[in-house]
């Protein structure tokens, strides 16, 4: 209970905690940002650490000069195509071993809403994933355990990884400042994550009204 209630208490008060990490760490904050980052997108064990919210918090930081946006936006691009491939080759050495040994920690359910989601968007699930909170995590798992190759996988996640860093961090750069996302910056971070749910949230009730279509895409 005490984890959940912190990771609550972290991205509502995202702005506070990220400030308190550039005070202590000023630099290295580059390098704690980009191992979030790369964890969140990395590992199939984390996918509860903030990806979108993190990166548009970041962004509205180097706004106020806190970081280079640009070197921020190289960094955290790298990190999060880096992540996926190593989560790719998790996948493709381990597969779903993995899964049958740490049953309590790893949930099948997104092991199986990923495969959902695979088998209806095909390769550009790596970069649609990209904007889907746990499937992001679980998706580069899945293509390694498949049969995408490893050359399709690596454009798809290049392209993915720009394109997701890039519309965060530079969102949070160029709106960041505005007074009603400074005076409400909770609230902002909790629509992006909750708009970010959308796609899973839909495909869960359209699979709870059609259990017959959702049987058949299995």
């Amino acid at each position: 209970m005490e984890i959940i209630n912190y990771l609550i208490d972290l991205f509502l008060n995202l702005d506070d905690h990220l400030h308190e990490l550039i005070l202590q760490y000023g630099a290295y904050t580059y390098g704690i940002l980009f191992s979030v980052i790369f964890a969140e997108t990395g590992f199939v064990f984390t996918p509860f650490l903030p990806g979108d919210s993190l990166l548009f918090a970041a962004g509205t930081f180097a706004a106020k000069g806190s970081f280079n946006p640009h070197i921020l936006f190289l960094l955290l691009t790298a990190a999060a195509i880096i992540g996926d491939t190593v989560n790719y080759w998790i996948g493709h050495y381990i597969g779903l071993k993995i899964f049958d040994r740490f049953p309590k920690l790893l949930k099948r359910e997104y092991l199986d809403r990923t495969h959902q989601f695979y088998e209806k968007h095909g390769g550009k699930t790596i970069i649609l994933a990209r904007f889907v909170p746990i499937v992001r995590t679980f998706a580069p798992f899945v293509a390694g355990v498949g049969s995408m190759t490893y050359p399709k996988f690596i454009s798809y996640n290049v392209i993915g990884g720009i394109v997701w860093v890039g519309l965060f961090v530079y969102g949070g750069y160029f709106f960041g400042n505005l007074d009603f996302v400074k005076n409400n910056f909770s609230i902002v971070i909790l629509s992006i994550i909750l708009i970010s749910m959308l796609p899973g949230l839909a495909e869960y009730i359209r699979n709870k009204r059609n259990p017959r279509n959702s049987v058949a895409e299995k």
